[in-house]
């Protein structure tokens, strides 16, 4: 039980460094397009890794 919840946070905090990798190398016309700013990168992959 308690393995399976740590194991859970982890795959969390990869997918939320994995999102902000990939949009963090977009650039801000990019982004732009998507509807983002850089300042919203680290609230959508918090989003996105919930």
């Amino acid at each position: 039980m308690f393995v399976t919840m740590i194991a859970a946070k982890i795959r969390a905090y990869l997918r939320y460094r994995e999102t902000v990798r990939e949009l963090s190398r977009l650039s801000d016309r990019e982004l732009d397009d998507l509807g983002l700013s850089r300042a919203e990168i680290a609230f959508v992959a918090r989003s996105h890794a919930a």
